[in-house]
Formats: structure tokens, C-alpha cells, sequence
């Protein structure tokens, strides 16, 4: 691909494996491929790509049993791009990292990992030990490896009983979107009472309160969300792009 930076890695040693690393930043991706040249030697190549879109495509023509994913990229997140990759790939072993610690992001990722691969999320500024540590563990060992910054962060933010069920999430998503209880109903295939009961839910954990009246509950809702990162601008930019294509079947067949 001409989009594609590709670099040979200790060619001389007769190892074959390839791996795909998907960042938009260049100083990232220049760090990563240095780092693993040092602490992999079973890679023998890797190429590199600067957006989600670029990688999918790439992992889709390439054999790369490993892939390193940005999570926060122009055009596709790394959440899209590695469903994407699982759906054709899933066996794939993936590597993301960010500079983010984000609800949304972990529980993106944990919700399509499939059963035959592995994973690892990462921050950005983790020392090199423990980078190369994860590297080892998940794309070469295939362990799922979860940065402690990131356990430390979702143990402060989220007690049992304020983390969301699946159900609970995808209406507070729906909630960001703009959708009316009847539309979350017909898109998640609840009953209106499941998704108002839902509603009620998530105004308890988000510790939302209505002020007698002098604030919207729904608003408030997705306030807090966005507030303790719950929900990012990335995973709503997301869920608009799967909702246009729901809307316009939804649309078609009411005609």
C-alpha cells in the first residue's frame, strides 16, 4: 500500500512474523516500532499506518497475527477498527493503547474481543518495562493484559453499584443521541417499560437528581456520563454512524 510504512526487523534471524501498528501520531509510531525492533525478536516486520480506515484495509490484505491500536484516531477509532479486524480476523491478537483511561473505551473493547484472541490496553505513558511487558504478553504469549493505571483509575471511578449493565449502556448511547424512549425501544428491542425502567436506572447510578424540577434528567444523565468519561466523543461519533443506516431501514419500512 502506498499509504503503508513498512520496516524489515532482524531479517537474519529467520522469524515471520508481521506485525500492523495503526497510529496517527508520527513520534508514537516511530516510539513503537523502535520498541518492539528492541524487545521482539520474533517480528520480522512491521508495518505501520496513520488512521483507522488505513488499517482495517491493511489488515485485511496482510497476514498480521499482532496488531497495535491507537484508540483515539482521525476517521475510525481503534474500538471500530478492531471490530472490524475480529470480524474478518479473530484470532488476532491486539495491542491498544492511548493516552486516555476511558469507561467507554475498555468497555468497547471487552464487549467484541472473541473468545480465540487476546488483548491488552495500555496507556501512553507507562514506563518502557512495563510496555515491553505487555507487548510480550499479548501479542507474542497471547495473555489479556489490562494497564494497572487503567484498574487503578476504573477502581476509583466505578463501585458495583454504579457500573452500567450492557442494557443500561446502550440506552444511556441512544439517551446521547438524541432517540425518544420509543425509539430506544424499537432499536434495542425492549418494551417501552424495559427502557424507562432502564432510564431510572441510570439516573441512580449517574447520582442524577432533577432539582425539583429545575433541571432535565436526560441531559443531566448524559452530562455526568461524559464527565467521568463513561461515554467519550469518539464512541458517540461511532454510534451516529451506526444510527443513520438504522434510522434509514427504520424509515424504509414504514413507507
Amino acid at each position: 500500500m502506498g499509504d503503508a510504512d513498512r520496516a524489515a526487523i532482524r531479517p537474519d534471524r529467520g522469524s515471520d512474523m508481521k506485525l500492523l501498528i495503526v497510529e496517527d501520531d508520527q513520534f508514537h509510531a516511530s516510539f513503537m516500532v523502535e520498541t518492539v525492533g528492541d524487545i521482539l525478536p520474533e517480528v520480522s516486520e512491521i508495518t505501520h499506518v496513520a488512521d483507522g480506515d488505513k488499517g482495517e484495509e491493511e489488515a485485511k490484505s496482510g497476514d498480521y497475527p499482532a496488531v497495535i491500536l491507537d484508540l483515539q484516531m482521525p476517521g475510525r477509532n481503534g474500538v471500530e477498527a478492531a471490530r472490524t479486524i475480529w470480524a474478518a480476523h479473530p484470532e488476532t491478537r491486539i495491542l491498544f493503547w492511548s493516552n486516555y483511561a476511558d469507561e467507554a473505551y475498555l468497555r468497547g473493547i471487552t464487549t467484541i474481543v472473541p473468545e480465540t484472541s487476546a488483548y491488552g490496553y495500555v496507556l501512553k505513558t507507562t514506563s518502557a518495562n512495563r510496555l515491553g511487558l505487555a507487548l510480550r504478553a499479548v501479542l507474542i504469549e497471547g495473555q489479556i493484559m489490562v494497564d494497572r493505571e487503567i484498574n487503578r483509575y476504573h477502581q476509583r471511578a466505578t463501585t458495583p453499584r454504579s457500573t452500567l449493565t450492557e442494557s443500561e449502556f446502550s440506552v444511556l448511547v441512544d439517551l446521547a443521541l438524541g432517540l425518544t424512549d420509543k425509539l430506544i425501544a424499537d432499536r434495542r428491542a425492549m418494551s417501552l417499560r424495559s427502557v424507562q425502567n432502564r432510564l431510572l436506572s441510570l439516573y441512580q447510578k449517574l447520582e442524577v437528581d432533577d432539582e425539583g424540577g429545575a433541571f432535565n434528567k436526560r441531559t443531566r444523565a448524559v452530562n455526568r456520563a461524559l464527565l467521568t468519561r463513561m461515554l467519550n466523543v469518539e464512541t458517540l461519533i461511532a454510534a451516529e454512524r451506526e444510527l443513520g443506516p438504522w434510522y434509514a431501514k427504520k424509515l424504509a419500512r414504514s413507507e
